[in-house]
């Protein structure tokens, strides 16, 4: 039985963790549940799940939850209610759903009490994968990619040998992996040039073709800044160099993602659409769970194509490459950078092509810090988001 603490709970990642728990009750104990502020679905998620507590981040919605529940299961809110659920000694492992870099302490408090991750919020990594993945190592715990792309490349690895983490053989030296190989939707605006792009509306960003998400990630994946966030990610969790990390675009999202050999075999991971099969493997690995959630059929699935991503149309992308590559705090600033334009864009105060130009000119202005602790990056991550608030006024 997988003992397992929730944060993000109500978002896209967390409802569908909660379906996959529901899917294996013999396999999969939710022990604490922990979201932002979504009252009236945590209140449901309660009575369906009965975790030992709830952490509701804004303490004005804890009260009205309180209010409202007249159940066993605790009320926390705020901080230390997210610590507490970060760290709760009957979990064993910790889903961690919340959306962007809000995701960064309660990960590094999970870890640090010997908790196994399964990690959605590719945002943590992206601000502070260095300080993370030693943490990891310092503890060791697991921590297993719940991103589909990551998770296909986590399962096509297990045909050769790589000395990343969770692949580490004191018995074999050097690696089998010539390359690494995402793959991208291309999102809604598959085609289009830049010039198209200037008359994109919030309401056709989210309207993704192939995916249900939250709205960050659905706008983040239009734009192609989540790919490059994944890059990343996949640097990272992989150890692997940014030069043997490449990107194609995927339109059907069949192929999840690809892992080349230095013998030429490439090996990919295939699968419908739908991120309980990633979620489920990364709580039940190394195992797999019997219950399926859809098959593929490839006869239906017709023709799987693949192309170039149009990075002068899409230049996030590789601006995210870019300041990965750079490393230090410049990957944080970037995150700070769109999580704070995306924003701006959802409450309509900033146009779609502003969202890339001035993530732009935040990461080209930021003072790299070569080997920041988590001080430095909170530092960073506050004072990013001052200054593109403030270009964002001036617009």
């Amino acid at each position: 039985m997988k003992n397992i603490s929730v944060l993000g709970s109500t978002g896209s990642i967390g409802r569908q963790t909660l379906e996959v728990a529901a899917a294996n009750p013999d396999k999969i104990k939710i022990r604490v549940l922990a979201a932002h502020k979504n009252v009236a679905l945590m209140l449901n998620q309660i009575e369906a799940f009965n975790p030992d507590f709830a952490v509701l981040a804004d303490k004005e919605a804890a009260v009205e939850l309180k209010r409202q529940y007249r159940g066993k299961t605790e009320i926390l809110s705020g901080q230390e209610g997210l610590l507490a659920a970060s760290t709760y000694e009957k979990a064993d492992t910790v889903l961690g759903a919340m959306v962007g870099y809000a995701g960064l302490r309660p990960t590094l408090a999970a870890i640090a009490s010997g908790k196994d991750i399964a990690l959605a919020n590719k945002e943590t990594l992206v601000a502070a994968g260095h300080l993370v993945m030693k943490a990891v190592q310092e503890n060791h715990v697991s921590l297993l990619p719940v991103d589909s792309e990551h998770s296909a490349i986590f399962q096509s690895l297990r045909a050769g040998y790589h000395p990343c983490l969770s692949f580490t053989d004191p018995e074999q030296t050097g690696s089998e992996v010539r390359r690494l190989i995402l793959t991208a939707s291309g999102g809604p605006f598959l085609g289009k040039t830049k010039e198209e792009l200037k008359q994109v509306t919030l309401q056709q960003c989210l309207k993704h073709p192939n995916w249900s998400m939250g709205k960050k990630v659905t706008i983040d994946s239009s734009t192609l800044a989540n790919k490059g966030l994944e890059v990343i990610e996949a640097h990272w969790l992989f150890n692997m160099p940014y030069e043997k990390i490449d990107v194609v675009v995927h339109p059907q999202s069949i192929v999840h993602s690809l892992v080349e050999f230095n013998d030429g075999a490439v090996i990919a991971q295939m699968g419908i659409p739908d991120m309980k099969l990633p979620i489920q493997y990364a709580l039940s690995f190394p195992s797999r769970y019997n219950r399926c959630f859809g098959q593929l059929d490839l006869v239906k699935c017709g023709e799987l194509t693949f192309e170039e991503p149009n990075r002068e149309a899409f230049p996030l992308l590789q601006i995210a490459t870019d300041c990965g590559k750079a490393g230090g705090s410049l990957p944080c600033a970037f995150n700070a950078a769109n999580e704070e334009c995306v924003t701006a864009f959802i409450d309509e105060k900033i146009k779609y092509p502003d969202i890339p130009e001035i993530v732009n000119r935040i990461v080209d202005a930021h003072q790299n810090i070569s080997h920041p602790g988590l001080e430095e990056i909170e530092e960073a991550d506050k004072l990013t988001r001052i200054e593109t608030r403030e270009m964002i006024n001036k617009l």
